[in-house]
């Protein structure tokens, strides 16, 4: 087990790395989708003041 410990480590910290970089789009992704969202809804907010 123990020569195969560097081998483990290794891929378990480019798991980790791996996980962390996944995690980062996904927040990235929520971020850009919440701002596009309130866009969105004040584009349509205009468009309802217009159509009153």
């Amino acid at each position: 087990m123990r020569a195969y410990a560097d081998l483990l480590r290794s891929d378990f910290e480019g798991y980790i790395a791996d996980i962390q970089d996944y995690f980062r789009c996904l927040d990235a992704e929520r971020q850009r989708a919440f701002q596009e969202a309130r866009e969105v809804s004040e584009d349509y907010g205009k468009l309802v003041e217009l159509l009153e």
